[in-house]
């Protein structure tokens, strides 16, 4: 498969530039100075394994990608508030001031430029830069500032990770039935659009991948991945994977693995961000309720097993206590049971930092959906559910949670980009090559079923 060169300057749009886009570009400047290293990061710091294991061929993903260099990223986007990012750095707490000395000047270049917002659907916070008019002049003037920033900074191409607040839970509704109907949405200035939705037609209408940090209803309906499919653009999400959640799609499949059953899960976090903040609405709270619930359902496939997982309570609480800023703390109390019905209890207490955990998810799913977009890549990337809560896929197939079965994934479709044997990890090949050599598997039907959206 041919892919593009990554040669010249790679535009990194971010809607949002509070505590997980500032500490996104403070990690970067400071990794490209050889100041710190880029832990966490699939992209920068893992090897993937190619051909049989005796080969021992195992170069670093930067050594074999054709990826964008740290070096020629360029960062943009906007937000509510009009703080550097250096400021809004100081402000978020997320790195001391003293880490964050040797790249004032890098962080105090970038500015946001005023944002598309809308109070209903972020009730918390206060906008103080926001543009005028209508969704469809919003996404106009959002259009106008992505060129400008292009043209000024002579960028080559351009990618965009919304690293904004999460907004009011909403459903599909037949203003995102289609392209045409979404563009009438907008020109009506039609509240089914929330904002992360005005950006993300800004950047798939030029054909710019987009990928979605929060879990709002954003690219994820049959307007937007028709219009990916008409502009050429890749699309990705929901909600970065980072903490809590992380943890479920980790032992929920070990639970299922081991046929342990579940009689209840329940988590608690505590964080005092801006995101703790905006997560005090019961209407944005009930956003990330849902994705951060669903992965359960999904890994344990109660209707298989009713018996291990057919009626398991499962609760998730989110409390703003404003003196744990972004040092989050999450608690799971796991009721389970196993032979004989006996019943057993796991504990976890992960003490986290959201902005750290996200922050390495933005400069990989940066650098991966440039590499999709110049392999000729569109529409929706499955193969990047491994870094969010809700992925997005096809509409006729259930979404992969299981955190192990989305790395494979992921890795499967690098070597598949590069010609290389994809991995099955059956392992009978070295010991019957007959049986165990894998025989061409017919192509996937295409999908007959349509994202339901209310009339």
């Amino acid at each position: 498969m041919g892919i593009a060169s990554a040669r010249g300057k790679l535009g990194v749009l971010l809607p949002g530039m509070g505590a997980v886009t500032s500490t996104f570009i403070a990690g970067v400047e400071l990794v490209k100075k050889g100041l710190s290293r880029p832990f966490g990061s699939l992209s920068q710091m893992q090897t993937i394994r190619l051909g049989k294991r005796y080969e021992d061929r195992n170069p670093a993903m930067k050594d074999f990608l054709p990826l964008a260099r740290l070096e020629d990223l360029v960062f943009g986007g906007w937000d509510l508030f009009p703080d550097t990012v250096y400021e809004a750095a100081l402000k978020a707490g997320v790195l001391p001031p003293e880490r964050l000395a040797p790249v004032k000047a890098e962080l105090d270049r970038v500015r946001p430029w005023p944002a598309v917002f809308d109070q209903a659907y972020v009730k918390n916070l206060r906008a103080v830069q926001a543009k005028k008019g209508s969704r469809w002049e919003a996404a106009l003037r959002l259009i106008e500032d992505i060129e400008k920033f292009k043209s000024r900074n002579g960028l080559s191409r351009l990618v965009m990770i919304w690293c904004g607040s999460t907004e009011v839970s909403t459903e599909p509704t037949a203003t995102h039935r289609d392209v045409e109907a979404l563009e009438r949405g907008l020109k009506a200035d039609s509240p089914d659009i929330p904002p992360s939705m005005v950006y993300a037609y800004a950047a798939i209408k030029l054909g710019i991948p987009y990928a979605n940090g929060a879990p709002n209803l954003s690219a994820d309906v049959p307007a937007m991945v028709e219009l990916a499919g008409e502009t050429g653009a890749p699309i990705a999400g929901k909600d970065f994977k980072t903490g809590q959640t992380m943890m479920k799609t980790v032992i929920g499949p070990a639970l299922k693995a081991r046929m342990l059953g579940l009689a209840g899960w329940y988590s608690t976090n505590i964080l005092g961000n801006r995101d703790g903040e905006v997560l005090d609405d019961p209407g944005s709270f009930r956003s990330k309720e849902k994705t951060k619930t669903s992965v359960l359902d999904t890994i344990l496939e109660a209707k298989l097993y009713p018996e291990l997982y057919g009626k398991f309570s499962h609760k998730v609480r989110i409390d703003y206590y404003p003196p744990r800023g972004d040092a989050k703390e999450g608690w799971d109390n796991i009721d389970i049971f196993g032979w004989l019905g006996m019943p057993m209890q796991i504990k976890v207490n992960f003490l986290c930092r959201d902005s750290i955990l996200a922050a390495p998810l933005v400069l990989d799913l940066a650098l991966f959906l440039d590499l999709a977009k110049r392999a000729g890549l569109k529409g929706i990337q499955e193969w990047l559910s491994f870094y969010f809560k809700s992925p997005q896929c096809r509409e006729d197939l259930k979404p992969e949670h299981d955190l192990f079965i989305q790395h494979m994934k992921l890795k499967n479709t690098l070597r598949l980009l590069m010609g290389e044997e994809v991995l099955d990890h059956s392992g009978l090949d070295y010991y019957d090559p007959k049986l165990g050599t894998p025989v061409q598997a017919p192509p996937p039907k295409p999908s007959k079923r349509k994202i339901k959206v209310a009339s």
